[in-house]
Formats: structure tokens, sequence, C-alpha cells
């Protein structure tokens, strides 16, 4: 009996791409060159409610529309199966199987269904079975869950035994340690008569490599399900291909499909569809995957303002995690208009401080109270090193400066003493008249993936990097206390977020620990006042 078993799934889940408008004739010829190529399970597409069914789709409202095709198409021992996402379909309209050549039902489910519809979703996979076809259970991006909750999902789904159950890589964000662990929970806990089924997007280019590090890991002892599509057709990144699965398992395992099958098919109906569809790796599907966004995300963020790789970037990291996996179009309007107010374009500014920084040590000031308490220390310093002095969101009063550097919209309407004299440099989310201020963008100074991005040190010497500083002295940095004052003029900081100063400290740590390690062996960094930070 084979260990390993290839799901394809481009009439579903590669049909995205076309909102699974294939011509009948497509889905036929498709069906049968999968069946020359031997493929053990063939996706014909969703069952979904409110589906006025005539031909020409695999968007079916009836198990008997996709029995027409199947009919035409042929058997030879294959599987055919249909997809359900939780709160698509009633499966209470479910046709009992009868002699449906529908064998099976692949049901997925989010997290979050899962938290808040727990029972519901156990009462639709019971029905699944009941009415006699085979149930596949799909988890919505598996790495999502946290390990208790993964536990017990497997726990539920050894009750219900079904065919499969599914690790599901769905925003291509998976590396091979991420399904080494996720492999350990599941392995370990599902019972060994259900198949594992593998579904991976290739946002990273990863999904062929994981695809042979989990047939690794399975060591021919637990029986899996590999879904693939071919030419790794797919909204965004698509999949894994199955013309690459396919060669490696005939190759590598000794199986018996037929590779040139697979070419052929790619060839009379997969390449006409690349003349007006794109999917594949690109830079925004990268994006979408260190991000785990929604494809669709960035499909509209590209098509309909053409942003820069690095704009739609930032506007990825400002969506709430939960909501960027799903599409919000009204959201990402906003926040696209929100940037596109504070970008500039900084070039010939970061030039100028470049030009000033060629071959001076800098000393950032940050407004602890040490830089009141080592006064002396720091008045030795710039005597020692002539560094270029740069003080953050605020002026000392009895320090020399060379430019305050300000990010804190507050901090600049209260900075009374703007004369001439001073020069200023404001990150973009600061709306100034001023025309003696140097502006910097904001979004490329700022660390997204940190619950706190837009620490004003840490922005600083992420622009000191960009301008090519080489030394960096650090004073007033010096972390929170609950007890004393922190800041040297008597006020706290706003905080906008839900954090203890001790977590505040332990975030900003570790935001100053990377910056290091980042730029090891390029610009020496240390402090030279006590910081809680180091």
């Amino acid at each position: 009996m084979k260990k390993i078993k290839i799901l394809d799934c481009t009439l579903r889940d590669g049909g995205r791409i076309v909102d699974c408008k294939f011509q009948d004739e497509v889905i036929v010829g498709i069906g049968r060159f999968l069946r020359k190529a031997k493929i053990d399970i063939v996706e014909l597409g969703f069952l979904r409610d409110h589906i006025e069914f005539d031909g020409n789709s695999t968007f079916f409202g009836e198990v008997e529309q996709a029995d027409k095709y199947i009919e035409q198409i042929g058997e030879e021992n294959q599987s055919f199966v249909l997809f359900v996402d939780y709160g698509l379909y009633n499966i209470n309209n479910l046709a009992i199987k009868g002699n449906s050549k529908v064998s099976g039902i692949r049901y997925g489910f989010t997290r979050k269904n899962y938290l808040e519809h727990r029972d519901e979703i156990i009462a639709d996979m019971n029905m699944i079975r009941e009415k006699n076809y085979d149930l596949y259970i799909q988890t919505v991006f598996t790495n999502g869950y946290a390990t208790t909750e993964l536990l017990e999902l497997i726990s539920l789904v050894n009750e219900i035994c079904p065919v499969s159950f599914g690790i599901v890589d769905t925003y291509g964000s998976m590396y091979l340690d991420d399904l080494d662990y996720i492999w350990n929970i599941v392995n370990h806990n599902l019972k060994k008569e259900i198949a594992i089924d593998f579904h991976s997007h290739n946002n990273m280019q990863m999904s062929f490599a994981m695809t042979q590090r989990i047939i690794q890991l399975s060591n021919n002892e637990r029986s899996l399900v590999i879904d693939s599509t071919m030419n790794g057709i797919g909204k965004c990144a698509g999949n894994l291909n199955t013309e690459l699965i396919v060669d490696y398992l005939v190759r590598k395992k000794n199986y018996d499909y037929n590779t040139d099958a697979i070419l052929d098919a790619i060839d009379r109906y997969i390449e006409p569809l690349k003349k007006s569809n794109e999917w594949g790796y690109t830079v925004p599907a990268f994006m979408a995957g260190i991000y785990k966004a929604h494809p669709n995300n960035v499909i509209f963020l590209t098509s309909k303002y053409r942003l820069n790789n690095c704009d739609v970037k930032y506007i990825l990291s400002r969506i709430d995690e939960e909501k960027r996996q799903r599409y919000d179009y009204d959201l990402i309007q906003k926040l696209y208009l929100e940037y596109s107010s504070t970008k500039v374009d900084d070039t010939q500014i970061l030039e100028q401080l470049s030009d000033v920084l060629k071959g001076k040590k800098v000393l950032v000031l940050a407004s602890g109270t040490t830089i009141e308490t080592y006064k002396d220390n720091i008045i030795e310093y710039i005597e020692e090193n002539n560094p270029v002095v740069v003080s953050v969101n605020f002026k000392p009063c009895d320090i020399k400066v060379d430019y305050v550097f300000f990010t804190n919209v507050i901090r600049w309407e209260e900075f009374t003493n703007k004369t001439n004299q001073e020069k200023f440099i404001l990150s973009s989310n600061i709306h100034t008249d001023n025309e003696n201020v140097k502006i910097v963008n904001y979004s490329s100074l700022i660390e997204e993936c940190s619950v706190m991005p837009d620490n004003s040190t840490i922005m600083l010497l992420n622009l000191l990097d960009h301008i090519g500083a080489t030394e960096i002295g650090i004073a007033g940095f010096d972390g929170f206390n609950e007890q004393n004052r922190n800041y040297i003029d008597g006020t706290e900081p706003t905080r906008q977020i839900n954090m203890t100063f001790e977590q505040i400290n332990g975030e900003v740590r570790k935001l100053f620990k990377a910056y290091r390690e980042r730029v090891m062996g390029k610009i020496k960094v240390y402090t030279i006042t006590p910081s809680k930070y180091c």
C-alpha cells in the first residue's frame, strides 16, 4: 500500500486565480490528464451555498454537479473530493453519498472559527462522516495555533477519526524548523491510522523543500497526503508544483506516476492561463509570507497603488496580526492614505548628513536622568572625542548639540525654542512648516516586527546606520523605573500600549541587542552612562 498520496488541487486552490471559472472542456481535460498521470486524489472544486450552477465553474452548489464531470473524466483507482470552508456551506444541505462519485469532503476552518464555533464545527465534521463521505480535516494556518490549542484539536480529531488531518501553511510563512516542530506535535499525538496532509504555499520558495522534509520525517511509517497544483498555479505565490513532487516520487521513491502526462496538461491548459494571470514567487508574495498576510492584501496594494516593495512591507506591518490574515480593502486604503501622507524622498538629506559624519564619532543623548547625574562624564567624552552630538526629542540646557532628532509629535509641539540656529531632524510622521528642518522617512527607521516599532532612540540608531556612522556613544538611554522619574524634564512617557515598565525595558533591550548584532563589524556601539538595555 502506498504511504504517500498526491492530492492535486489545481481545479480548486489553483482555481482561485480565475475565480474557479474554468471552461467545461478544461475541467474534464485536466481531470483526464490527472487520471493518466495516476494522481491519487483529485480535488474538483468548492461546495458553496447560493451557487446558481450552469457549468464552466468549479464552484458547486451540489455534489451531483461535480459528478457530471467525473463521469466524463472517468475513474481509474482515483478518489474525487470537494472542499468546504466553514461558514460558506451548510452541511445540512449535503446529500447522502449514495452512488455519488465524490468520495470525500475536505473541511477547512480557521483557528478563530474553531475557538468561537467549536461545537458547530464538530457537528459539521460528524455529519460529513454520517453521510458516508471520507472526511479530510484542514486546519487553516496550522502554525497559528498555540501548542495547547493544537493538542486539544488533535485530541478531538482522534475521536472523529478522519482520513487525514492537514498541516496547512496558509501564508507560506513556515521554515523547516517550524515544520519540524509542528510535525513532532501532530505525529506524536495523532492516531497512527490517520494520514497527515501537507498543504503549502510558496511565498518563501519553501514548498518543495518542506515537502521533501515531511516525507523524510514520515520515514515511511505515517501515511501522507501531499497537496499540489500543476505549475504551482494559485493565488499570489501559488502552491507546491505537482510536476515537482511527481518527479521526485518517481525518481527517489520508485512511485509509478506519469510525469509526462502532467507536463502535457501544463502545456495545454495551464500555460495559456499565464498569459493573462500571474502567480509564483515575487517579493510582495514573500512579504505576505513573513507577515502571515492574506495574499489579497498584497494583490490589492500592488495592483491598485503600484507601490514599491518597501512600501507594501510597511503597510502590511501596520495591520493587526489577526486582521491581516483576512482582507479589508477599506482598512488597507486608510493605511495607504496615512502612509502616503508621511512618506518623503530623503535621499538628499541622508547624503548631507552622511557628509557631516565623515570621520566623526557620534554621541546620542537620550533623555534619561543619567544625563544629569553623569554630566561630567558626558562633558569629558565630548572634549576628548569631539563627536557630532544628537539629542532625542529634547534639547539639553547645558550641553551643546549639533542636531535635535524628533519622532514624537507631542515633544516637537512642546519644543518652543525653534530658532534658526538649531538643526532639527524630524521623522516624516511629524508635519511642520519650519523650513529649517531636515525630514527623514519615518517608515525606513521603525522596527515593524516589534510591539514598540517607534522607539525614538532605536529609530535614531537606524538613521545613523543608514548614513554611514562608524562609532556611536550613547548617554541617557537609561530604561524605565517604576519608583523614580525617568526623564530629565520630569515627564513620563505616554504609553499607547498596555505594557509594564519591565515589559518595555525587555522589548527595548531586545531591539538594542538586535541592532548591535546587525551592525557588528560595521559600527562600534557603546553606552557611556548606565542603561537597563545592555
